[in-house]
């Protein structure tokens, strides 16, 4: 069972790359972030004929996640449960694999602005809600993974200039108490599973020749619950898509169970 993640940075402008990269790239289930759309606006008839059950939590010009799955999707959760939230961020779902069900959690994680700003603060707040319901899915769901633009970079390796950015957003001390909340829950980061090319980045600035430079940061992660850990058997990022004419920022990462 392949999963995947990808930030498209509008679905509207990156439907084609989607399913390009789909058909070359045939995973069981795609999380999908950004897709600045409104559900009505939402392309099932294209997934559909791709081959692909959908199932969106949408936002008019910002934010926006769907899950793309082989399978029929159920139990769907749009948001985090008692956490009033305005804007698009989560969407959960459950699909059936030959070793059992599998709860599959896709988030547009919080940016965060800067440090000591207003937007900072409802990251925090965001992020503690997050792991608080995560906690709960798991008790109920111990075969989960969590995916999505975490927009955090949770170690120096995975950010282009830790020492420069140290302390700026997706760098902060607080982000990465967070992200490590989320794994001492009993998630595992799939993509620090195995041996990886240094400066792996899977999000690069459209600005300065950030790709071609190689000026990025890792900050879309999957990450799985204690239970699919031994069936983990790669986890890499497809630099590919970015090199695509009017790419999104964010390229896909996937992680293969089995």
């Amino acid at each position: 069972m392949k999963i995947a993640t990808w930030n498209v940075n509008s679905l509207s402008v990156r439907l084609p790359q989607v399913l390009a990269w789909l058909e070359v790239n045939p995973v069981d289930a795609l999380g999908l972030q950004e897709l600045k759309l409104i559900d009505d606006k939402f392309p099932h008839q294209a997934f559909e004929e791709a081959g692909y059950h959908a199932a969106c939590h949408g936002q008019k010009t910002y934010n926006g996640v769907a899950w793309l799955s082989r399978s029929p999707l159920s139990a769907v959760v749009r948001n985090i449960p008692g956490f009033d939230d305005e804007q698009a961020r989560i969407i959960a779902a459950s699909v059936d694999s030959p070793q059992g069900p599998v709860r599959l959690i896709n988030g547009y994680f919080v940016n965060g602005q800067a440090p000591g700003s207003e937007k900072f603060a409802y990251k925090m707040r965001w992020l503690q809600a997050l792991h608080d319901w995560i906690k709960t899915e798991l008790a109920t769901h111990e075969r989960l993974v969590l995916v999505g633009d975490f927009n955090v970079a949770p170690e120096d390796r995975d950010s282009f200039d830790p020492v420069g950015l140290k302390d700026t957003i997706h760098h902060t001390q607080e982000e990465r108490a967070h992200f490590q909340a989320l794994l001492d829950l009993g998630l595992t980061d799939a993509f620090r599973m195995f041996e990886q090319p240094e400066k792996s980045f899977s999000w690069w600035d459209y600005r300065m020749l950030g790709f071609q430079k190689n000026r990025g940061l890792r900050i879309d992660h999957i990450l799985v619950s204690q239970a699919l850990q031994d069936s983990v058997s790669a986890c890499s990022i497809d630099r590919a898509p970015r090199k695509n004419s009017q790419p999104s920022d964010h390229t896909p990462v996937v992680v293969t169970l089995g």
